[in-house]
């Protein structure tokens, strides 16, 4: 299929084709972060799996700022390949790498220095704090190989070479398993061992990314460029800084309410742990679909078909609206087995109890994430970040205020009321924007 496909080929199709790869790859990427919750889980102890899990809402919001700022990033990156400006498209992304690779920098050493000091602002139980500044400690070693390949991967999203980021995902998820199995059973290290074995993995694959990437970039016929441009990094910031919010708001959420989970003792903590990766499992396909709705969206803009945009908004719904009811029915039927692959037969019937509640509540809920997703993709795509910024700021912070100010009073569950509630309002406030037709103008 040619390069272009987003602009050619019908709707569906083209956003079909696009984002499966995405959705597979992430799922890889989920997989073995789960893997990771699963071996200490089952091989170290239920107060392993609480320690990975207090680290997680942390750990997750400088992810979230590497994709969200990938994404941010490829949005420009997907308008020149769409006008086939190749020289600024080039310039872009190379101002792009350089500055995540310092931002990168600049956020691993202060994680580095201040890991333990913010587990303790969010009161992570005395008995695990140890063993989750261990993990964080070398998570943050590895965070500049965690944005190169996450901005990279938005980079071959943007030239619609999607199916690059899975091979490599498919590795690097099978090797940091293998690795977590050996560093984990066989020489005993404990949680440090999936920490290890993650940056591992992470480093061979962002390498080798980088090396596929470059030799994918000098297939494009330009004049010689500058390596980083002032104008560039300005408009990457405006269309970046919003998309990281976004990609952030379930992260800073989850990190700001850590808090209030932690003061239930490290087995709801472990319970709590295991429900949010799977979780993020059954988000996959809904965030794949919102950053396949971006690159279509800038690069349709690009080329000046507006009419292609409305139509692949409406395909995407109709896709995370079945994958909605797909996951809707494997957590309800089976969300006591999958809680169990992560705490065993050993697992407490206080975790077993905070897991299954968390995912049998949660399964009816993913047709409004869907629909949010894929129109904050629509919205970032085209650049129109004021209401797409405020719909997200609103989310999270009902989510954060329900959560801090009811679940002590009555009870954990609590946390996970407030999701579809701050859901609901993020979708009514982005699709509300959406059907003014503003994003046209931007």
């Amino acid at each position: 299929m040619a390069k272009d496909y987003l602009i050619k080929e019908r709707p569906a199709k083209a956003l079909f084709v696009f984002a499966l790869p995405m959705i597979i790859g992430n799922f890889f990427q989920q997989f073995y972060t789960m893997a990771d919750s699963v071996v200490v889980g089952r091989f170290v102890g239920e107060n392993a799996l609480a320690a990975v899990g207090a680290s997680y809402s942390l750990t997750t919001v400088f992810i979230s700022i590497a994709i969200g700022g990938g994404i941010g990033a490829s949005v420009i990156t997907s308008r020149y390949f769409g006008s086939k400006d190749y020289k600024k498209m080039k310039q872009s992304i190379y101002t792009a790498m350089l500055s995540f690779l310092v931002l990168s920098l600049i956020l691993g050493i202060l994680g580095f220095l201040t890991g333990k000091e913010i587990m303790q602002l969010l009161n992570t139980p005395e008995n695990i704090l140890d063993m989750a500044t261990e993990y964080l400690n070398i998570y943050f070693l590895g965070l500049p190989f965690l944005f190169m390949y996450n901005v990279i991967s938005a980079m071959f999203n943007a030239l619609g070479r999607s199916k690059i980021p899975l091979y490599l995902l498919i590795f690097s998820s099978i090797l940091n398993i293998i690795l977590d199995v050996y560093m984990v059973y066989s020489l005993g290290l404990g949680v440090s061992g999936v920490a290890w074995a993650t940056l591992i993995a992470q480093g061979i694959s962002a390498v080798i990314s980088f090396i596929l990437f470059m030799r994918e970039l000098s297939s494009y016929p330009c004049g010689s460029q500058r390596l980083f441009d002032g104008m560039e990094l300005k408009s990457m910031t405006k269309i970046a800084l919003p998309s990281i919010l976004q990609q952030s708001t379930v992260s800073i959420g989850m990190m700001l309410v850590q808090s209030v989970v932690n003061s239930f003792g490290s087995e709801m903590l472990a319970g709590f742990s295991a429900a949010m990766r799977v979780e993020s499992i059954a988000l996959v396909p809904m965030a794949a679909m919102g950053n396949a709705l971006s690159s279509y969206t800038a690069q349709n803009i690009g080329a000046g078909e507006y009419e292609r945009v409305r139509k692949g908004f409406r395909s995407g719904n109709i896709i995370v609206f079945i994958f909605a009811v797909l996951i809707c029915i494997v957590l309800e039927s089976f969300h006591t087995p999958i809680i169990s692959i992560f705490l065993g037969s050993e697992g407490t019937h206080l975790a077993m109890g905070t897991g299954v509640n968390y995912l049998k509540f949660m399964g009816w809920f993913f047709i409004l994430v869907g629909i949010k997703m894929s129109t904050d993709g629509l919205l970032r795509g085209a650049g129109d970040m004021k209401m797409f910024t405020i719909a997200n700021l609103v989310n999270l912070s009902i989510r954060v205020i329900v959560a801090i100010t009811m679940a002590p009073r009555f009870g954990i569950a609590m946390v996970w009321y407030a999701v579809p509630i701050g859901w609901s309002a993020n979708l009514v406030i982005s699709f509300f924007q959406y059907r003014t037709g503003k994003w046209r103008e931007i």
